[in-house]
């Protein structure tokens, strides 16, 4: 075997939390997703603010601009197995802000099911980052052996039923204006690559999945 091969035979693929991926959303702008850290409360704390009153009712069932400490420190505390978790950078705006974040929280330590949320910027709605980062939680949702994610979201929450819909989530109850879906984390990754007119989710999957093998 030559030094060449031997240095082939012993590079190992990055993890997939070690990955961070650039992409554009539907309008163009430049993007780059990447896990969340405890380092990011800061982001966190700052992209909450930016929300509109509506969007954190709608994500933190409040529209206060500013939550308790005690949630910031659960949106970070990120194992990247209990605790899955991706945001988005815009790449192409002045001080790079973050612009949306998505996670997923095992109900149990190394159980099959968690819970899935998803927040974006209001600037950004409408331009497949939503579906980008899901995307990316999926890819390492079942890299871990999460099966299965849980939905719970205010029933006039439209745009979050409409995605989940995608991904084939089938609706498992409403209590008090809360709706409640179940999906499957494979069938969502199959319904995300099926997306041809996706470009951003595709560009996610390529980066990732070639990690996972």
């Amino acid at each position: 075997m030559t030094g060449t091969d031997r240095q082939r035979a012993g590079k190992r693929p990055p993890r997939i939390e070690d990955i961070a991926v650039h992409s554009r959303l539907n309008d163009g702008t430049a993007v780059c997703l990447r896990t969340i850290t405890p380092d990011d409360a800061p982001l966190i704390r700052e992209g909450i603010a930016r929300l509109s009153a509506e969007s954190r009712y709608l994500r933190f069932f409040s529209p206060a601009a500013t939550l308790p400490d005690a949630v910031i420190d659960r949106l970070v505390d990120v194992d990247g197995h209990n605790h899955i978790a991706w945001g988005a950078i815009c790449s192409s705006c002045p001080d790079r802000p973050a612009i949306g974040a998505v996670h997923a929280v095992r109900h149990r330590a190394d159980g099959p099911v968690g819970e899935f949320s998803v927040a974006v910027l209001d600037e950004f709605h409408g331009q497949g980052l939503a579906r980008m980062m899901t995307a990316a939680l999926l890819v390492h949702c079942r890299a871990e052996g999460l099966v299965e994610l849980d939905v719970h979201m205010l029933s006039e929450n439209a745009a979050a039923r409409r995605l989940v819909k995608a991904l084939g989530a089938t609706w498992a109850g409403e209590t008090a204006g809360v709706a409640d879906y179940r999906f499957d984390v494979a069938a969502g990754l199959d319904a995300l690559r099926a997306d041809a007119d996706a470009p951003g989710v595709q560009d996610v999957l390529k980066a990732l999945e070639r990690a996972n093998g």
